[in-house]
Formats: C-alpha cells, structure tokens, sequence
C-alpha cells in the first residue's frame, strides 16, 4: 500500500478532495463532488484516466457523499495507507491562528462555531467524521479560513460596540484566509517588486470578498464576525443595513428565518430572482439578470476603494476563485471603474485570460492567480505538523 495524506475540502455544495504521495507530495488523485443537496456528480482525474458519475440517491449530505467517496477511492486504488488527513475549517474563531491536531477537545470548541458559520462549519465537522468513520484513530488536522486574518491591526478587527461584547469574541474574523494564503505566496513570481506593495486581492466566486495584503501579511477584509458580510455573493446578502434586519424582526421573521434570507435567498440569486450562478445571468436577457451582475459589480467597486483608502493607494488588483479567474466580462467590468487609482487594463489580455491584464505602462497592475486551498492544507501536512500526530490522542 502506497502511504498517502488526504486533504478535504468541503463547502456547503461542493466536496474538493486530493489524495498525496507522502514521500513527494505528488497528487495520486483530484477531484470533486459537486452539488450537495440536488444532484451530486463526481469528477475525479485518477491514475488510469478521469472518472465522472453520479453519487447514489442515498448519499446526499456531506458526511454521506465523504464516505461514499472513500469508498470509492479505495475501491478503484485499493487499501490506502492513510496517515493522515487535512482539512479546511472555515471558522477557528478567537483560538485558532494555526493548523490544530483534531481532539474531542477541539472539535467541541469548533462546534461553538457553527452559529456563526452555518453554511459551512457543519459541513466542515461532517466530513472530519466521516474519515474517523473509516480510518477510526488517523490523525486529523483542521487548516482555518480565518487563521490568515488573525495577525491584521487590533483597529482592523473590532466593531464599534461596547467593549463587553469584544471581549466576548464579537469581532471581524474574515474568512476566505486559505484561498488568500495561496495567492499570497503566488504574488512575488506574478507581480514582481509591487508584491510586497499595496494589493488587494479579489476572491469572487459563489462566497466573494476582498482582502487588502501589504508585505504579503493581511490588513483588512471586507467580512466580518460571519461570512455574510461585504461583497454581494451568489445568495448572500453582503453589506447591509442592521436597521434591515431590526425592521424584519418587528415585522414578525424568526431569527432561523432571516438566517435563511441573508445566506440562502439573496445576493445574485436574490436580486435576479433567476439564478445563483454569474454565468447564468450574464448569458440571460432578463433585466433583473443584468441589474444583480451591475449590483454585484458596484459593490466589489466601492470595496475596493475603501480598501485602497485604509492602504493609501494601490499597487496591485489581483482576481482569484471562480468568477474572478473564469469571467473576463466581469473583471472588465471592475476595472474599467477603477482608472481612478492608476489602473489601466489590457482589453485583450483580459479576454485571453493571461495572467497580468493591465497594460505595461499601468500604475496599478492587475493579475490573475488562480487559487489552491487545498495546497495550503497540503502545506500544514508537509511542514511537519503530520509528522507527530501519529504519538497523539485519536478521536472518539
């Protein structure tokens, strides 16, 4: 049996997996399960060739599409050697600043963060058990979303509240930190000397937001104390008037139905009133299609200005994650609203998808990265933290 790490990375629709050679790292499989909830489809690129094919009806939540999943792995490889597996954790709240060793311990605390990350912390810890389900005693490590965030300025991080409710852990985590530690690493061959300059990096797929990087290290993002905040998203909400909320409870909503409002019913999906999915509305002639994608690109505008305000100007605009690596017409869009700070765009770089869109003579450069979370998990496993979880407590 070839000795293999598996990383997972489970979002609220979608399943990302890798299994890795230990000795090199290399990938013996990649893929994912698309469609939590509906229809979930397997693609997957295995030693003998790529492999697509329905999940059955019975597996349709994430612990159940996991198992499935190993199952068939193991059954198209053969036993694994498991030695350990990695995953992404959305939220690590006020503890968490670097990969942790999976306890009982741990995972009771990372449960206490569901509130605050319901769309995703549940399928996070689902498919944590689902491999202890399989591999009873494997050590586990749980790579954080926020992690990436936790060293920005105390001023960046704090709400205009009572001091109390700081304490309490009421502050702006920011999330989308593995996406960003990947681009991050990325910048000094991408960008040159202005790597280490004022950058902000777009991460625009289903869940967006923004982050504002100086010396490659985080300074501000545009989320918060929940994934709900900043940036329009596919059916989240973004930025948004508390008083919003304080008129929708007057008027008779539960808290679990406004929940369902903010994070499942509105952004893209919301305003369109036709679909989640930014490729769907730029092909539709519906008006209520182009007036969601000129929403979503006002709000990733403005955004950006603010964030470029709090630097003092920009060097870089960089666009990871699906709509920013795969949609030209939307980053045309962005850019062409930002001649302000100094960019100028390469229409036709833009186009071709190359990795710098801005022209040569442009004070701002605008790149495009395409975004690894999973090898930021792989990293947490190489560096060492694997090496010992073998002598330690397994889960229960």
């Amino acid at each position: 049996m070839k000795p293999v790490w598996l990383v997972l990375n489970i979002g609220s629709s979608t399943v990302k997996f890798g299994l890795f050679d230990i000795q090199d790292a290399s990938p013996l499989v990649r893929g994912a399960v698309e469609g939590i909830g509906l229809r979930p489809r397997l693609k997957a690129h295995l030693p003998d060739g790529t492999l697509e094919l329905r999940a059955p009806a019975d597996a349709r939540d994430a612990k159940e599409l996991t198992l499935w999943l190993l199952g068939l792995l193991e059954g198209r490889l053969g036993p694994l050697d498991l030695h350990a597996a990695g995953h992404r954790v959305v939220h690590g709240g006020p503890d968490f600043n670097a990969p942790v060793l999976l306890t009982p311990e741990v995972i009771e605390r990372l449960e206490g963060f569901c509130p605050l990350a319901p769309g995703h912390q549940p399928f996070n810890l689902a498919g944590i058990r689902a491999v202890e389900a399989r591999w009873p005693g494997v050590p586990q490590v749980a790579c954080f979303d926020t992690a990436f965030h936790h060293d920005r300025p105390r001023i960046a991080r704090l709400y205009a509240l009572p001091r109390d409710l700081t304490d309490q852990g009421i502050l702006r985590y920011g999330f989308h930190g593995l996406s960003y530690d990947f681009v991050a690493s990325r910048l000094p061959d991408v960008l040159g000397a202005k790597a280490r300059g004022r950058v902000i990096v777009a991460h625009l797929g289903s869940g967006a937001s923004l982050c504002a990087l100086h010396d490659l290290k985080s300074t501000d993002t545009t989320m918060g104390f929940s994934a709900l905040d900043g940036l329009m998203m596919g059916t989240r909400c973004g930025q948004i008037d508390p008083g919003v909320l304080l008129h929708l409870l007057r008027q008779g909503m539960t808290g679990p139905e406004i929940e369902s409002l903010l994070g499942r019913q509105s952004g893209l999906l919301g305003v369109s009133g036709l679909s989640p999915d930014m490729r769907d509305l730029l092909d539709s002639d519906h008006p209520e299609a182009a007036e969601a994608v000129e929403l979503f690109v006002r709000f990733v505008v403005r955004q950006v200005g603010a964030l470029a305000a709090g630097m003092g100007g920009l060097d870089a605009l960089v666009f990871t994650a699906g709509i920013g690596q795969h949609s030209p017409e939307i980053r045309a869009r962005v850019m062409a609203a930002l001649g302000w700070l100094g960019l100028d765009p390469d229409p036709e770089a833009n186009a071709q998808s190359r990795t710098i869109l801005s022209r040569a003579g442009s004070r701002v450069m605008a790149a495009v990265i395409a975004t690894d979370e999973e090898a930021v998990i792989l990293r947490a496993l190489r560096h060492g933290e694997a090496a010992h979880f073998a002598a330690r407590t397994a889960l229960v």
